[in-house]
């Protein structure tokens, strides 16, 4: 369920955040925020007219995030990655602009993973991106085959290095 018992750390954050362009971000989305790490920096970084989707199937993490980041910019969601299309629609929100996720890829079913990639490719703006970070290279075959284009990276100042991936359609 977890990608890792350990946070983020800050070089991992950074590395991965600094591909957006605030300037023009309105509706951003993160899979599975587990504590907040990556979301505060997202909203620390946000526009006051944009909107940070968090989508976490555990209901302890849900209800901790309600509590600790009262921001009227965060919609917290219990449900899962493959619901996008569906919770963006009920929000009244456009396509996204950027997509991020830890979720770990490389543990879930083919079925799931093959359903989070192509829900997120379908849910993004033409211009947005996918940023994800993973402690496996077993998804970047799938990131291949969905999107047009993967740019890869990797943070060795996290614990446990991390790969990144940057995805455009």
């Amino acid at each position: 369920m977890l990608g890792s018992i350990i946070p983020s750390s800050p070089f991992l954050v950074r590395r991965l955040v600094e591909r957006i362009d605030w300037e023009n971000t309105r509706v951003v989305v993160e899979y599975g925020p587990g504590v907040g790490t990556i979301t505060r920096e997202l909203l620390r970084r946000m526009p006051p007219e944009s909107t940070l989707v968090v989508l976490e199937t555990n209901q302890d993490f849900v209800d901790f995030l309600e509590r600790s980041l009262p921001d009227p910019r965060l919609q917290v969601i219990k449900g899962s990655a493959e619901t996008i299309q569906f919770e963006l629609s009920r929000l009244g929100l456009p396509a996204a602009d950027y997509v991020l996720a830890g979720i770990p890829f490389s543990t879930m079913p083919a079925e799931s993973r093959e359903s989070i990639l192509k829900g997120s490719l379908d849910a993004l703006a033409p211009q947005g991106s996918m940023l994800i970070y993973q402690f496996s290279s077993r998804v970047l075959p799938d990131l291949r085959r969905v999107f047009s284009r993967v740019e890869c990276d990797f943070e060795l100042l996290n614990i446990l290095p991390a790969k990144l991936y940057y995805c455009r359609p």
